[in-house]
C-alpha cells in the first residue's frame, strides 16, 4: 500500500523542517511526501531542498489552503491520502505504518485518531488534548467531529465522493468529514493513539468573529449535502471542545 502525504506550505520555512522529518523518520517505507506551495516569500523551499524531504514539490499560485490541498489530491500517487500541515507532526516514528495496517486489517475507506495541541514555541507543552473516540451512527448530530490532520482517505474514495469545497472557509473540513463519514457513511475505522503534535493557533479560533463566521460555515456544510442538523447539534460542536481542556 502506497501512501501519499500532502503538506501545504505558505511561508512556513520556520516550522516545515519538523514537518518534514517527522515523515521522513517513518519506519514504513512506501510513502510519497508531496510539498504544495503558495508560493512562498520567505525561505520555505530553501528549508525544504535543504531537509530530509523526499518527493515532489510544486509551487504556484493558489486561492488558499483548501486549494492546495485540493491540487496535492489529485497529484498523489498514493492508495490512501493523509493531510499533515506544515507546522505540525506526527507523534512517534511509526504512525504511516499503523495506518497502513489498520487500513489491511479492517478494509476501512478512511480512518483517524488523536490529536494533541502543543505550545507553538514549546512543543513539549501539551495544551490541549483531542482524544476522538470510536465513532458512533449520529455521532456528528451531537457536535462531534475527528481532528481533520489525522484523517487517512483511500484515494478512490475522493475520486468518488469529491474533495474540499473552498466555498466554506475553514468548515471545508468538516464538511468532507460530515460528508464521507454520515452522509455516505463509508467504512470508518480509529486508531486509538495520538497520531499528530499541532501547534495551537486556528485560523477559526483566534477570536470571536472568526468563531462567528465558522458556525455559520459549518450549518452551511450540512445544507449543501441536504442534511438537517438537529437544532443543537452546531451550539455542541464548539462545547464539545470544552473537555479538550481538561487534564
Amino acid at each position: 500500500m502506497r501512501i501519499s502525504i500532502i503538506t501545504a506550505t505558505y511561508n512556513s520555512a520556520a516550522t516545515v523542517a519538523d514537518t518534514i522529518e517527522s515523515v521522513a523518520n517513518q519506519t514504513y517505507s512506501n510513502i510519497e511526501h508531496l510539498i504544495i506551495d503558495g508560493l512562498s516569500k520567505d525561505n520555505t523551499l530553501d528549508v525544504v531542498k535543504n531537509s530530509k524531504h523526499v518527493g515532489p514539490v510544486f509551487s504556484e499560485k493558489d486561492k488558499g489552503i483548501y486549494d492546495a490541498m485540493n491540487k496535492g489530491i489529485g497529484k498523489a500517487s498514493g492508495d490512501v491520502i493523509g493531510i499533515l500541515n506544515s507546522d505540525d507532526f506526527y507523534a512517534s516514528n511509526d504512525i504511516i505504518e499503523q495506518v497502513a495496517n489498520l487500513f489491511a486489517t479492517t478494509n476501512c475507506d478512511l480512518l483517524y485518531g488523536d490529536l494533541y495541541f502543543i505550545d507553538q514555541n514549546d512543543t513539549s507543552k501539551v495544551k490541549r488534548k483531542w482524544i476522538s473516540g470510536n465513532y458512533k451512527l449520529n455521532d456528528f448530530l451531537y457536535g462531534w467531529m475527528p481532528p481533520h490532520p489525522t484523517f487517512f482517505v483511500k484515494k478512490e474514495v475522493y475520486e468518488k465522493y469529491g474533495m474540499f469545497n473552498m466555498e466554506l472557509g475553514s468548515a471545508a473540513d468538516y464538511e468532507l468529514m460530515l460528508r464521507f463519514i454520515y452522509k455516505h457513511k463509508l467504512k470508518t475505522s480509529y486508531l486509538n493513539k495520538v497520531m499528530v503534535l499541532f501547534r495551537i493557533g486556528g485560523a477559526s479560533t483566534k477570536n470571536l468573529n472568526n468563531r462567528v463566521k465558522a458556525n455559520m460555515n459549518d450549518r452551511r456544510a450540512w445544507t449543501v449535502n441536504g442534511l438537517r442538523p438537529k437544532w443543537f447539534t452546531l451550539h455542541l460542536k464548539p462545547l464539545r471542545k470544552i473537555k479538550q481542556f481538561i487534564k
